[in-house]
């Protein structure tokens, strides 16, 4: 082999190398740090007025006042869903502070829709569980439906 054909071989490689430790460094800050904001969305925030709140849900016999932790680390957690959204995940910010590792900063959200709760995966790196079923978009839970995150498991409860 030439000496400039192992040149660029070695170039190659270090290029393919050097791309797969800055990706590594971008999904640990993301799960650490959360997502960036597009600077569009920031703007919106501050002077664009805010759509009107969705009315509370109807307190309704049968229907769920909180959730929480069954089984983890943080078991026993619970939080009102009068306060909803329900943020769920290991910030300081979070409604439910779990202790796992396998949690993102910002994982998932709980929030209403009429007399319907769901469940929402905020982009977090270990997925959202409801049983053996991986969400990707909004999905609609019920009393004693179990949405387990990493190793920790949350139910509405009444």
């Amino acid at each position: 082999m030439s000496e400039l054909t192992l040149f660029l071989i070695r170039v190659a490689f270090l290029a393919i190398l050097w791309i797969f430790v800055l990706s590594a460094i971008s999904v640990i800050r993301s799960d650490m740090f959360g997502a960036r904001v597009p600077e569009a969305a920031r703007g919106q925030g501050a002077g664009a007025p805010r759509p009107p709140k969705q009315p509370k849900p109807s307190k309704r016999r049968g229907s769920p006042t909180h959730v929480a932790v069954t089984q983890g680390s943080s078991a026993g957690a619970t939080a009102s869903l009068a306060q909803a959204p329900i943020l769920i995940g290991r910030g300081t910010d979070a409604a439910i502070r779990l202790e796992d590792d396998y949690a993102s900063t910002r994982h998932a959200r709980i929030a209403a829709s009429g007399d319907q709760w769901f469940v929402e995966d905020l982009g977090s790196t270990n997925g959202t569980y409801i049983g053996s079923v991986r969400i990707t978009q909004p999905t609609t839970i019920a009393i004693g439906t179990q949405v387990r995150i990493g190793k920790t498991i949350l139910e509405l409860k009444k």
